[in-house]
């Protein structure tokens, strides 16, 4: 069972999909750069994907976007921490914190943040594992070649699942090695860091392969430009790629949903859960009149095991 306290909220995560809200609190993203700046448009936004569903609200202030460059830490924490404790008077849903820097966190967790999401996965500075194993908190770690400045420079990959399974089995051994418990651990296999259209098409499409980990997995296609250059369309109309790309990763197993459109895309991963739940009742059905012996077969649904005992 994938179950993480996030301050006084517990996330379920093998009993249904769970969605993050994205909150950019930065003037460069790809996709939505400077919309939520201010603070009170920021606080704003939170509680339209509360409302829309959002089950957490992940806040970044640094732009990871290919070609970017690093924010200094001052500016990162002005632009993170009023946010952080404004949300955390204001909404239920737990906070996540987007930084690669430890300070950043630090100040985010004790401004009201419950778990940290590192795109470097712990590798860009070293006292992030100590600060993760010494608050107890869940933390994402993400696949990346490189830094955002240099990862879409001709990444290349001879085995893209086995290799970004490879790098995530490692940074999780470094984690538990450092005191962090292996329960607290979420993977991301870093969908448009450092990867090719065909290696992001590839990652969704065996996105299963990565339950081997034995950690929930998380993916953040939203809007993403593979999504683009797949349909020739700029990032604000990329909604129904989204959507396709996020009904196929529930399907492969994903346990949370990184995205903009909250909204669309809880609808997108209900839908999907309904499906399933559908195909469940069916095989307990079809089980019951099965002869004794038949009974007790398991089959593999979103990345645990359903015991098709009636």
């Amino acid at each position: 069972m994938f179950d993480f306290c996030c301050n006084n909220t517990t996330l379920h995560l093998s009993r249904r999909v769970h969605v993050m809200g994205i909150l950019n609190v930065t003037p460069d993203s790809f996709s939505d750069g400077g919309r939520f700046l201010r603070l009170d448009d920021a606080v704003r936004r939170a509680e339209e994907m509360v409302a829309e569903g959002a089950d957490l609200i992940d806040v970044g202030g640094e732009s990871s976007r290919p070609g970017s460059d690093p924010v200094p830490l001052d500016e990162e924490l002005d632009r993170v921490i009023p946010v952080v404790e404004a949300l955390a008077k204001r909404i239920p849903a737990p906070i996540s914190v987007d930084t690669y820097k430890a300070e950043v966190a630090r100040r985010a967790l004790d401004a009201g943040a419950a778990l940290v999401n590192d795109i470097s996965a712990m590798r860009f500075d070293p006292r992030m594992k100590e600060l993760i194993a010494e608050r107890g908190v869940p933390v994402i770690l993400m696949h990346m070649l490189g830094t955002p400045r240099d990862m879409q420079i001709s990444p290349s990959y001879e085995d893209v699942i086995g290799e970004i399974s490879a790098f995530l089995r490692d940074r999780i051994a470094e984690a538990v090695s450092a005191g962090i418990a292996r329960t607290q651990i979420v993977v991301d296999p870093g969908i448009g860091f450092g990867k090719r259209v065909a290696d992001n098409l590839e990652i969704v499409r065996r996105l299963d392969a990565f339950h081997a980990l034995g950690c929930p997995i998380l993916l953040g296609p939203s809007r993403k430009s593979f999504i683009g250059k797949a349909l020739d369309l700029p990032s604000e109309e990329r909604l129904e790629g989204t959507a396709a790309v996020v009904a196929v990763s529930v399907l492969r197993g994903a346990h949370l949903i990184r995205v903009h459109d909250v909204r669309q895309m809880v609808r997108v991963v209900r839908m999907v859960e309904a499906i399933e739940r559908g195909g469940e009742e069916k095989q307990k059905s079809e089980v019951r009149g099965q002869r004794p012996e038949a009974r007790g077969q398991r089959t593999e649904v979103r990345g645990r095991r359903l015991t098709t005992d009636s």
